[in-house]
């Protein structure tokens, strides 16, 4: 498995708020996946609430 930082924004209340994670997956698809179940259970937000920008392999 890979390592890769996805960096993005999601909803609050003020707007939105950028965030930069790093996460051990197989491929940036199953990376980008894995950030949206990790944000949308932590922040109680949907997938439209979460913006993906970039997905970078370390």
């Amino acid at each position: 498995m890979s390592q890769f930082t996805v960096r993005g924004k999601y909803k609050t209340r003020d707007g939105m708020s950028p965030f930069e994670t790093t996460i051990e997956a197989e491929n940036e698809d199953v990376a980008r996946e894995h950030t949206f179940a990790t944000f949308g259970s932590k922040h109680n937000l949907k997938r439209t609430q979460i913006e993906v920008e970039e997905v970078e392999a370390q």
